[in-house]
């Protein structure tokens, strides 16, 4: 089992790799998007106020997802963060999100995570 600062480490660079991707996605946008990341919680601001939160929970070693179409979790599956209830990856969960709330497409990118 992954220790807690390895875990730490991993969804880190997950949420890293999610904010360059978000900077690439609006440069090319029209989208009024904002956002941060600190301290593990990537925090989403959407033109219409609204906001996406994507934050590392240690103690279950997942990555959760809240928006307005509900709240998401994602565990290490085989390399992957996948959705414990779907199996869906976390980037393509998050770029259907971030469409359908911000109108704002992720470029493709795999997201690695520690088993």
């Amino acid at each position: 089992m992954i220790t807690d600062t390895g875990f730490i480490a991993v969804a880190d660079a997950a949420l890293a790799t999610l904010g360059d991707a978000l900077d690439r996605a609006l440069a090319t946008s029209d989208a009024d998007v904002d956002w941060t990341l600190n301290d593990g919680i990537l925090e989403i601001e959407c033109e219409d106020g609204s906001k996406l939160i994507v934050n590392r929970h240690v103690p279950n070693r997942e990555i959760w997802v809240a928006a307005k179409s509900g709240g998401f979790h994602f565990r290490a599956v085989d390399g992957r963060w996948r959705d414990t209830r779907s199996g869906t990856e976390l980037a393509a969960a998050l770029s259907g999100l971030l469409q359908a709330q911000a109108g704002v497409t992720l470029p493709p990118l795999e997201l690695a995570a520690g088993d």
